[in-house]
Formats: C-alpha cells, structure tokens, sequence
C-alpha cells in the first residue's frame, strides 16, 4: 500500500515537471517570436531610414573677402528630421529648416524643393567669419558634420618699384600677380589712371606688331604682364592692376628723356645725390687748401 502511495506520488511529480517543462518551452518561444519581429521592426523603420550625411562633398571651403561662400551639406532619408546649421565659436543656431534664425542676413539656407541638399550661403564674407560650421540633424543623438570656412583678402602685387623710370623709346614690362584666395581667382584688367587699356588680340597667322600687349596666366598663381613698346612722354601715368577677385595694386610709370640717376629703374646704387656730391667737393677743396698752406708754411722755413 506505501509503495503504492509513493508510485502515485512521483508519477504526480513528474506530470507537474512535464507541465513546467511544456510551459517554459512556450514562453521561450513566444519571447523569441517576439524578439524576432522587434528587431524586423528596427531594421526597417531605425536603421534603414535612419539619416546618413553624404560624406563626398567639399568640407574645408576658401573664400576670398567679398565673395559669397557655400557650405554645401547632403542628408540623406532625412524622413520628418530636420537640418540645422550652426556656427561653432558661439554655438549660434543660423538656420534651423530652411528658416534663418540670425539677424544677420548675410546668411540663408539654399534647399531645392524635395532635395537632400541643405547649402549654407553666406555673402560678403569677411576675415570674422572664418572657422568652423556644423550641419545637425536632431537625431538621438544628434548627428553633426563639421566645415571649416577659410576667408582670406587676396591682393595683387605689381613687381617692381612703385615709382618707375624708364626712357622714351624703351620697352616698358609691368607683371602683376595675385596668389592667394581659392583657385578661381577671376582675371586682372590694366588701367592707366581711370581708362581701361584696350588692346588686340592676334590671330595666329597675323603678323602686325603691336605696341600694347597683354598676357595673363595661370600657374602656381594668377599672373598678368602688361607691355608698351616704343614709350612716348604721353605713356607716363599712374598704372593700375585691377583683378576681378581681389585689391587693386598700382605703379608710378614717368617717361623721361635721357638718364635719371636716382630713379632709373636699373638703378645705380654707387651714383651720389646733389647733396653728397657737394659735400664731398667741400672736402676736397679743404683738404687742398690744408696741402698748399702746409707747403707754404714749410718753404718760408
């Protein structure tokens, strides 16, 4: 009777472990199910739409002073996220959509209708507002892209003295170059005083010699030669270098008749000034007198 009793107990045990059993097994695989289709559902809705920045687009920008910048910024699958940019020294918020939140209107967001493109445009830029620019995306978290602005005041330079002699006849050569600023530095014009200087340009079969030529080019830097040949008197005047991107840089040119002693533009370092030369005369002209009265003054001894 006990060994029956206890047959009937264990049998009872095992049907409760068997349930146990049974239930653990559905709820592992419920839980699996169920994991299984969250992470399908974070796949495509977070990870596949998920905003991503377009990382091939020019983002350490040069400017020159005066010249409008773009910042050019792409998102892509942006979905109902929004494009901010802001300006890292102060932190400021200048665009937030394609909305300006600055009261400086040097500062507008460029975005064609239905693009991924969000440009930052930013006109009349000056040496200020150089330094760096992020484009944010108010994910969690936040998603940022950094770009650095560079504006710098390009200024041409004519080689040379800014005061110029040289002979009626001769050959006048004035070379302006502009090398700083972005590649794109525009061209350069000549002008002398507030008149454009108008020249021709040949064919390659022509052979007229011309007095005025021009040659610009670009190599390491942005250069333009001016030429005159055959000077006249009427050829003096203020000669100015004008580039479209950059400061104006001028040149004293003076047509003169015969040498210039102190201004030829070969200059001669050794040629006394009307002063020195006077000076120099007195001095000799003491040291002979000084001779003959000591010669004097020795003979009646």
């Amino acid at each position: 009777m006990a060994l029956r009793g206890q047959a009937e107990m264990q049998a009872r045990l095992l049907g409760y472990r068997l349930k146990i059993g049974l239930l653990i097994i559905i709820i592992m695989i419920l839980g699996y199910f169920n994991e299984s289709h969250g992470s399908a559902h974070y796949g495509e809705d977070s990870v596949g739409s998920f905003p991503y920045f377009e990382y091939n687009v020019p983002r350490n920008v040069t400017t020159v002073v005066g010249q409008t910048a773009f910042l050019h910024c792409r998102v892509e699958q942006l979905g109902d996220k929004a494009v901010s940019w802001i300006r890292k020294r102060d932190l400021h918020i200048l665009t937030a959509g394609i909305l300006t939140y600055t009261s400086d209107q040097r500062f507008q967001v460029i975005r064609p209708d239905k693009s991924e493109n969000w440009t930052l445009q930013i006109k009349f830029p000056q040496e200020r507002d150089a330094g760096i620019y992020e484009c944010q995306v108010n994910t969690e978290p936040k998603m940022s892209l950094a770009f650095q602005l560079n504006v710098v005041e390009a200024k041409a330079k004519v080689l040379g003295p800014a005061d110029l002699y040289v002979k009626t006849g001769s050959l006048l050569s004035l070379t302006c170059i502009l090398s700083q600023g972005p590649h794109d530095l525009g061209t350069i014009f000549w002008y002398k005083g507030s008149k454009l200087i108008e020249y021709k340009e040949l064919e390659a079969n022509e052979v007229e010699e011309q007095r005025i030529r021009l040659k610009t080019e670009w190599t390491e830097q942005l250069s333009s030669r001016l030429t005159i040949d055959k000077l006249q008197p009427t050829d003096s005047g203020n000669y100015s270098c004008v580039p479209t991107m950059a400061e104006t840089a001028s040149v004293n040119v003076h047509v003169i008749n015969g040498e210039h002693p102190a201004a030829m533009q070969h200059g001669n370092t050794n040629t006394a000034s009307p002063c020195a030369l006077s000076v120099n005369l007195l001095i000799s002209l003491y040291c002979s007198l000084a001779t003959l009265y000591t010669s004097t003054v020795d003979g009646l001894r």
